[in-house]
Formats: C-alpha cells, sequence, structure tokens
C-alpha cells in the first residue's frame, strides 16, 4: 500500500514539475527573450497600422510594449498603460479603455500562474520528502520510474494539443479565450483598437510555437532523466 501511495504521489510531482515548466517556458519567451517583441513587430510589419510610429525605445512602439510588459509582469498598476503616443498627426492614447480592460484580465492570468507554479514548486518539494518517507530503501527507483509515468501521460496528452494547434490555431486561440475569460473584451476591433494590430493572430501563433520548444526541451530532460534513474538503479 505504501509503494502504491509513493507511485501515486511521485506521478502528481511530475503534474506539478511539467505545469512548472510550462509557465517557465511562457516567461521565457514573452520576459526573457531579448528582441523578440521587435522581430515579430518586423515580420508582421505593424507599423504600417500605426500611422508615423516608429520602433523607438523612447517613444514609439517598443516603449509601448515596455510599459505593458510591465503591467502584465505584475510590476506596475494600471495607469502604466495610459501611455500616450504621436499617431497620425495628433497625441492620444495608445490603449483603448477596452483593451486596458482586457489586460487586466490577462494580468490576472499572468499573476495567478506564477503563483499556482509557487504552488506547485511547493507541492513538489513537499511530494519529494512524502515519496522517501514511504520508500526509503527504494526512493530512487520509486521516484524516477512515477516520474517517468507521469511526465508519459503528459507527454502524449501535450503532443495531442500539439497537433491541434499546429492543424488549426485559429479555432485553438477562440477556445483557448472561452476557456480563461469569462466576457468578450478579446474580441477587439482592428480600426479602433491597436492591440489586435501590434500582435496579431501569426504573433500568438510563433509565440505557442516558441513556448512548446522550450517546454518540451524541459519535459525531454525530465523525461531523459526519469529513464536514467530508471534503468541504472535497476541494473543494481
Amino acid at each position: 500500500m505504501k509503494r502504491i501511495s509513493a507511485y501515486i504521489i511521485g506521478i502528481l510531482i511530475s503534474f506539478c514539475l511539467i505545469f512548472a515548466a510550462l509557465i517557465t517556458a511562457v516567461e521565457a519567451v514573452c520576459y526573457w527573450t531579448p528582441g523578440y517583441f521587435e522581430q515579430e513587430y518586423e515580420k508582421y510589419d505593424v507599423l504600417s497600422a500605426l500611422p508615423e510610429m516608429t520602433m523607438s525605445d523612447e517613444d514609439g512602439l517598443m516603449a509601448v510594449t515596455n510599459h505593458m510588459m510591465k503591467y502584465l509582469r505584475g510590476d506596475a498598476d494600471a495607469p502604466e498603460l495610459q501611455i500616450e503616443v504621436s499617431m497620425g498627426g495628433e497625441t492620444r492614447g495608445f490603449f483603448t479603455e477596452r483593451e486596458i480592460l482586457h489586460m487586466e484580465d490577462v494580468r490576472d492570468l499572468f499573476v495567478g500562474a506564477q503563483q499556482l507554479r509557487l504552488w506547485a514548486l511547493t507541492a513538489t518539494a513537499a511530494g519529494f520528502l512524502a515519496v522517501y518517507l514511504l520508500c526509503r530503501k527504494d526512493f530512487l527507483f520509486v521516484l524516477s520510474r512515477s516520474l517517468l509515468l507521469g511526465t508519459g501521460i503528459l507527454l502524449l496528452l501535450f503532443a495531442g494539443l500539439s497537433v491541434i494547434l499546429a492543424t488549426d490555431f485559429s479555432d485553438a486561440f477562440v477556445t483557448f479565450h472561452h476557456i480563461f475569460f469569462d466576457n468578450d473584451l478579446w474580441i477587439l476591433n482592428p480600426k479602433e483598437d491597436m492591440l489586435i494590430n501590434i500582435v496579431p493572430e501569426g504573433f500568438f501563433f510563433d509565440t505557442a510555437m516558441r513556448i512548446a520548444a522550450i517546454f518540451g526541451c524541459a519535459v525531454a530532460a525530465v523525461l531523459g532523466l526519469s529513464i536514467f534513474g530508471t534503468v541504472k538503479i535497476r541494473k543494481k
């Protein structure tokens, strides 16, 4: 009974680790990849929809982006989004009230994910201790094998999700918003709302693929270590 409990806890540990890896992969792309946003802006020629704006870090599109990401990280309050720019021969607020309200929801999602990651890592540490107490003699073997099982299960699920994203990203994009947002503020008008112009659907597809690549490497690392641990310890 103790061994079964240890396996179940080990599988749950793998779920927590993989979730933490996913959140970290999102941050790695959005926050820790220098020049990523500028690269995407140039790829989709977003300045063509922003009359007389430049890519400047001081008063152009990158300045707007820096304000936006600072807010989404939870490092600033809503006034950070009330940035004014020169566009079309006039000075105006870059974001509309609807966009600011939507980004408040996005911020809650980002900050909530960070808090959940902390809980996941705390649960992982507690799980390691629980498995050790349940199976001291076979701790490493049970832990490696249960991590292998849990990671394998999640790998299959994410592989299926990746196929869906690659074949019909638009539908998956809409479904994502319906799941995580309880309003229609995310439905923006490109004639009035600048956010949809600077981050078009292609931007989200590229971002999702980058996140998937980093996340895949993290999963592969956990999977590889689990296989190595299982085989190595079994030989002993």
